[in-house]
Formats: structure tokens, C-alpha cells, sequence
């Protein structure tokens, strides 16, 4: 299996409107692209992204497919109204914590 890691910052005034989108449309639209949510993490404290957040896929080409699609391009562009400093990448899941 094949993991998206992706992390980013929520935009200040918009936690409301971020969290409802995450859990009405972001998380939904992953499982459409056959992208598995696994895990989210909210950093409280410290120097480090405010959300890492994972999903996983059967495979490498599949995912790349997901996120080649029109669908993921409309998730993210939504995602990026609500946060910033986003960043992605994929990686082998290993099935614990990964950075």
C-alpha cells in the first residue's frame, strides 16, 4: 500500500468552515478517489504543521491517478481556501505514525 501524507497550517478565523468542510466534503471526496483515510493529527503546541493528515491507496499508480484526477485538483483548490502552507507527498505505508 501507498500513503499521501499531506500537512498544512488552518487559516486563522476559519476553523469552523475548515473543520466542516473536512468532514463534509475533503474526507468524502478522498474515499470517491479511493484514497482511504487513516489518520489526522492536530498539533496544539510547537513548531510544526497544525494538521498531518494520511490516506492510503491499494497502489503507487493509483494514486497518482487520484490525485491527476479533476476531482482531487476541485478537493485541494477548496482545501486551499481554508489553509496554508500545504505540502504532500506519498510514501510507502508502513501502517504506524509517519512523517
Amino acid at each position: 500500500m501507498v500513503k499521501l501524507l499531506m500537512t498544512w497550517n488552518i487559516r486563522d478565523g476559519l476553523e469552523d468552515e475548515y473543520f466542516e468542510f473536512v468532514m463534509q466534503e475533503f474526507g468524502p471526496g478522498m474515499l470517491e478517489l479511493g484514497i482511504q483515510p487513516t489518520d489526522a493529527w492536530y498539533t496544539a503546541y510547537g513548531n510544526r504543521p497544525q494538521i498531518l493528515t494520511g490516506g492510503v491507496a491499494d497502489d503507487l499508480s493509483s494514486l497518482r491517478e487520484a490525485l491527476a484526477s479533476k476531482k482531487w485538483r476541485e478537493l485541494k483548490l477548496a482545501l486551499l481556501t481554508y489553509v496554508t502552507d500545504f505540502n504532500q507527498k506519498l510514501v510507502h505505508a508502513s501502517g504506524g505514525f509517519q512523517l
